[in-house]
Formats: C-alpha cells, structure tokens, sequence
C-alpha cells in the first residue's frame, strides 16, 4: 500500500491510500524521498484551470485519473530504487511522478541521480530541464543583453543559466523587490518592470501575466525576440501588436519542454535532457530556488495555500516519512 495526494475536486485535495503493484522483471519500485511543487501548472491544475482543448496535451507522465477532476497530477519526484535491475538497485533516481509515498514504473522511466548532486536539491531537475529546452530555444550569443520577467522557479532557473553565458548582461524582472535578493544569490542583475533595461536582443518570459508579456515586448530592440514560457490555462491574454510591433519586426515564439527543441530534436533525446538538467544541478546556487519545505501529509492545505495566494516563494519541497 502508498499513499498519494489526489485533487478530489477543483481546490480541494486529499491523501488517498492505493493499491501498489508488484514489480515486474523491467519495473523499478521507488520509496519516494521528496518531491517538489511546480507551482504554476500544479496550482493551475488544481483550481481547474486546464481547458478541455489541452486535457491531452497536459496529461503528466504517470497521472491517474482525468481533468479537472478527480486527478492525481504531478511530475518532480526523487527516491530511493528498493527493487530492480542491480544498476539502479540502492540508487536514488528522479522520476516525472506525482506526490505519493511509493510506486512501480518502468525502469527506464527513472534517472539515476549523479553522486555530486544532492537528492533535496534534485527534486528541481524538471524545473531545470524545462530551462535548458527554453535556451536551446532561445539559442542566446555571447554578449547578448537578456531579460527574464517573471522570478518564479522557471525564470529563476532560466537566469542562472543565462549568468554563465560570456559577456551576457542578464537582468531578473519582477514586480515583486524581494526578488532582488534571489537574483543576487544567482549572480544576475535585478529590476522591477518600470526600471528594467531595454534595448535587449531576447527576452525569456514567464510570468504568466499579460502585463508581463507587454513589458517584455517593450523591452525589446529591433528585431528582438520573445521566447514565451507562460501557459495560461483557460484564461484570455491581449497582446500588444499594434503601434511599435510591426515597425520593429519584433518576434514572439513559445516554448515549451512537452517536446525537445527543434535545433537539438534530432541529437538529443528526452533523456538526454534530463540527464543535463541533472548534472548542472551540482552547482550549489540552485538551493536558492528552494524557499519552503513541508510535509506530505500537509499536501492538501499547501496546495489550497499556494493557488489562494497566501504562500509566497518559489520551489516547495515536500518530505516524506517512511516507517
């Protein structure tokens, strides 16, 4: 038996006890040690907010059940590997699998982590990898000048490792100024919206919020462009292509990690990726993105905390304690 957290109804969520099944001889069985909160598509599942047009397109690896709900939804999991091949037998690994106790997946759906990257700090490998895609996206040039609006896990991470491009001036945008001491921790520059500057050759955005995007436009030079990272779910977003659009020829592209970059698609595979994400998770900086740690058992009121608004911050880590 395991137990997992399920949205039982559109901001309501449970603990249910389920049925595990026994491993079978290509199957791994996972005692989960932490997972971790990706909060705006897990908040925006959890108040409803996927429109019926995309219930295909945003179904995670290993869910259950069917939107809007009853669903168990999630995909930042880390464990310890207690039956499988004697590769992975002991190891901890990350898996695309929501917040429960235990499970049994294909073997080949788990990563082992490498020895130098802590397994706390693992739990943000989807983040990270959904990162790397953008950039392979984005495909910055050294001495580029780059925003990111938008400070939450995703522009966090998307900053970090614009910071380690040569002669790259990156600025962090947000509207909140606590957000100026994370961009210090990952060693970027940091504005609020109305102070940021312009002129930029690319501009990541993942806010999710229609001012956010309309800023990034603006801080665009000629010919610039907008790699977006948002989704907004169900809700409508005006943008901007009248006055200053046409004339600057300013471009917007969306990315998204659902698929590998088209300008890698043919040479690396998902689980290249992955395993990208999770050696540049070595670096210690990415601690940063964790602000809040909490029990499994709290899922339920967390989760209502993190869609209401009430809990700020960026990555939650959850705990699981095993008998």
């Amino acid at each position: 038996m395991a137990r997992a957290f399920w949205l039982r109804a559109p901001g309501e969520g449970e603990i249910r006890s389920i049925e595990v099944p026994r491993p079978g001889p290509d199957d791994v069985e996972v005692r989960t040690l932490y997972s971790g909160v990706s909060r705006g598509t897990e908040t925006l599942v959890f108040r409803g907010g996927v429109p019926e047009s995309q219930f295909a397109a945003m179904r995670a690896p290993f869910q259950d059940g069917e939107f809007p709900a009853p669903v168990k939804y999630g995909y930042l999991n880390v464990g310890t590997v207690e039956h499988g091949p004697p590769a992975l037998l002991g190891r901890t690994v990350f898996c695309l699998y929501p917040h429960q106790t235990r499970y049994v997946v294909p073997a080949a759906s788990v990563t082992a982590i490498p020895d130098d990257v802590p397994p706390k700090r693992a739990v943000l490998a989807g983040t990270l990898e959904t990162a790397v895609n953008a950039l392979w996206d984005a495909a910055p040039l050294v001495g580029d000048r780059i925003a990111v609006v938008g400070a939450g896990m995703v522009g966090c991470s998307v900053a970090a490792l614009l910071g380690r491009f040569p002669g790259v001036r990156v600025e962090l945008v947000d509207v909140d100024p606590a957000r100026a001491a994370v961009a210090d921790a990952l060693g970027v520059g940091f504005a609020t919206p109305e102070k940021a500057a312009g002129d930029c050759d690319l501009v990541v955005h993942a806010s999710a919020t229609e001012a956010g995007l309309t800023r990034s436009l603006e801080l665009l030079a000629d010919e610039g462009e907008v790699i977006e990272m948002s989704w907004y779910g169900d809700r409508p977003v005006r943008v901007p292509l009248g006055e200053f659009f046409h004339p600057r020829r300013l471009v917007i592209r969306s990315s998204q990690v659902g698929a590998v970059a088209p300008a890698r698609r043919a040479r690396r595979s998902f689980g290249d990726r992955l395993e990208l994400a999770l050696r540049l998770l070595a670096d210690p900086v990415f601690d940063t993105l964790v602000t809040d740690e909490r029990p499994f058992e709290d899922l339920p009121r967390l989760m209502s905390g993190l869609a209401g608004g009430e809990l700020p911050g960026l990555c939650v880590r959850v705990v699981y304690e095993h008998d």
